[in-house]
């Protein structure tokens, strides 16, 4: 560890014993300057007190090293140096350097800078060589190099610095008032150190936790390497090329007859049915990992490839395969003027960025969704599923057809190329984010780019007075039991009030308690029940609990689900068609259903094939998103020769033509 403050310490214990000990008559006088070596002198054992008293607090001893500039150009010192260091280490003592500011050759810290070193960067960097480290941390006030000002708007921050590119295009800022040399002097040292075979970086020192999650590979500050030209492209560049790439090759695969687009996933689906053991075995090592680092049990469950995962979505694969080609259908056809024909079709939207938390088998969906609309994608999956996409990955990308490519399907394997990515809105056409509320509402507020998806996944099913209480408990244990973790499973159950001492809801709590379902109520069920009491009717548990709640009638019903409903799925158990048909009308979600599970709100069950996701937006697709969400239009137009000419020449007829 390498330190200042000596000076800093010493001139505020200085500055205090002068106060005290000067009369009124001395404080009216011009004050003197104090000398900067005396006070390193004072503040030496000052600053070593404090780190004695914080280390330990962690049960840590450290010791203080003492040097000058001169003593560098000893060779026996640096050979002592690195001796004394050593041994330190071997006893687990943090060894704390600091320049000798009170006997330095220096004519005054802070300002002479000659000499092998003259502040603390470039003695870190100094100590980094001879020291042989492995890695040197150089805190800074802010994040780590930028390019410019830290301040300004415009300036970005640099991730890895190559000095053939990034040279000539920094612009230094004024120094800060922390520290002696600035950012330029930490760039030297580490421009120094890195090309003497010691990485940098460049980070915080006042955000938390920054060196330990620099030791724990993080991608935070600016790194320096002596390599990083040969290894380290421009990531805007990167994530760019990433996104042109797909759709080049998205063109490429709109250019393919139907027939050989459909042969593409049949390949899909039967290189996943081949390479299952390879996938669940890297599924599971996924699985494992994610239990040892203490997930929670619902992210675990959407995270496992349960048995027979993989054929079901190869058999969803060959059903969406099957489907019309959904791509170049004419929509509509009109007779502008004679000779004169315009058409409506369908076409892909281009790119698809998708981001999506825990579900390998989303990737799989996704991407034979996106093969079938013609669309380029790119992918992001949550880290904790890192093996079971990168297998999913490689088997359907080696699955694609040369003349297409396999950049076709991109995944993006790093965190910080999200961000850069959303900023392409002129390469990439719609991003869907598949995950919690904070992940959607953090990409919506991070791009210009149009977002399709749902945050919640807050489902209802109501009883009414009128149900079939053996039909409201089989639609009830399975919207909550079928899968728990799933978007889709119920979150809250409605009670019409006039079945509170009901024996069919008795049977349902019971069924739903024996199933190890945890219920808590809202404010009247909390009573009445004595169960424990709902902390908030917006929460989805995504687990085996649920909220129950009594409501006076169906209107009732329908004024709570708006209330503190997603628009995700509302069920309605009833046997009174009226009262279905007023629920089925006026709950303002995506999916409502009358006497059937919230479960079935699934692009596979609705015959879509796969889905990319739910929406729960009203613009360009609504509740679960197959192939046709995937898709705009474009007008293609046919004629002879005409031209407006201030509409002079041309007689308009606008007549609906039949689709051909």
């Amino acid at each position: 560890m390498v330190t200042s403050g000596a000076v800093g310490v010493g001139r505020q214990r200085l500055k205090y014993r002068k106060l005290v000990n000067s009369s009124f008559a001395d404080l009216q006088k011009p004050q003197m300057e104090l000398d900067g070596k005396a006070c390193a002198a004072v503040g030496q054992s000052g600053l070593m007190a404090l780190y004695d008293m914080l280390f330990t607090q962690l049960d840590v001893s450290s010791s203080q090293l003492l040097v000058t500039d001169s003593d560098f150009e000893n060779p026996n010192f640096r050979e002592r140096l690195c001796e004394t260091v050593e041994s330190l280490l071997d006893l687990k003592v943090v060894p704390v350097f600091n320049e000798n500011d009170a006997i330095s050759t220096r004519k005054a810290p802070y300002e002479d800078s000659s000499g092998i070193f003259w502040d603390n960067d470039s003695l870190a960097g100094l100590l980094a060589i001879e020291l042989k480290a492995d890695l040197l941390v150089l805190l800074s006030d802010v994040d780590g190099l930028y390019s410019g000002p830290p301040s300004e708007p415009q300036s970005k921050l640099i991730h890895t610095y190559i000095k053939e590119k990034h040279h000539n295009e920094i612009t230094f800022g004024d120094k800060s008032r922390v520290g002696r040399g600035g950012m330029t002097a930490k760039v030297k040292a580490a421009f120094v150190a890195s090309n003497s075979g010691t990485p940098v970086v460049i980070t915080s020192g006042f955000a938390s936790q920054s060196i330990v999650r620099v030791l724990q590979g993080e991608k935070i500050g600016t790194l320096f390497h002596k390599d990083a030209s040969s290894w380290e492209p421009s990531k805007d560049v990167s994530a760019r090329e990433m996104a042109v790439s797909a759709r080049e090759c998205s063109r490429r695969l709109q250019n393919l007859s139907s027939d050989e687009r459909k042969k593409i996933l049949l390949d899909v689906a039967d290189a996943l049915e081949a390479n299952e053991d390879l996938i669940r075995a890297e599924n599971e090592a996924d699985v494992v990992a994610a239990q040892d680092a203490g997930y929670e049990k619902s992210l675990v469950a959407r995270l496992t490839l349960k048995p027979g995962k993989i054929p079901s979505l190869a058999k969803s694969i060959r059903t969406l395969a099957n489907m019309e080609d959904p791509i170049n259908q004419i929509l509509k056809r009109t007779e502008v003027a004679e000779d004169l024909v315009l058409e409506k079709t369908s076409c892909p939207l281009g790119v698809l960025l998708i981001v999506f938390e825990s579900r390998p088998d989303a990737l799989v969906q996704i991407a034979s969704l996106a093969i079938r609309s013609g669309n380029g994608l790119l992918l992001k999956g949550g880290k904790e599923a890192m093996r079971s996409n990168t297998i999913l990955h490689k088997v359907i990308t080696d699955a694609l057809p040369d003349n297409i490519g396999k950049k076709l399907i991109g995944l993006v394997t790093s965190r910080d190329e999200i961000a850069d990515l959303l900023k392409l809105d002129d390469v990439i056409d719609l991003v869907i984010p598949r995950g919690s509320n904070k992940l959607v509402s953090q990409i919506k507020a991070s791009t210009k780019i149009p977002v399709l998806g749902h945050a919640d996944g807050v489902c209802h099913v109501y009883v009414d007075k009128s149900a079939d209480m053996d039909i409201a408990k089989r639609i009830v244990m399975d919207a909550k039991i079928d899968y728990p973790a799933a978007c889709n499973a119920m979150e809250t159950l409605l009670v019409h009030k006039d079945l509170i001492k009901s024996p069919g809801l008795d049977d349902i709590l019971l069924s739903l308690k024996t199933e190890g379902v945890a219920i808590y109520g809202g404010p009247i069920a909390h009573e009445l029940l004595s169960i424990p009491k709902a902390d908030s009717f917006h929460h989805e548990y995504s687990s085996l609990a649920c909220t129950v709640e009594f409501v006076d009638d169906v209107q009732s019903a329908i004024d709570h689900i708006h209330l503190y409903g997603s628009g995700h799925t509302d069920c309605i158990i009833t046997t009174d068609s009226k009262v279905a048909e007023t629920f089925l009308r006026q709950v303002d979600s995506a999916a409502v259903f009358h006497n059937a599970s919230t479960r079935f709100s699934d692009g596979a069950r609705f015959g879509l094939g796969a889905e990319v996701g739910i929406s729960t937006g009203r613009i360009h697709a609504r509740g679960p998103v197959g192939v046709e969400g995937l898709l705009t239009t474009r007008w293609i137009m046919r004629g002879i020769g005409q031209v407006v000419n201030g509409d002079k020449d041309v007689a308009y007829t606008h007549k609906n033509l039949p689709l051909e």
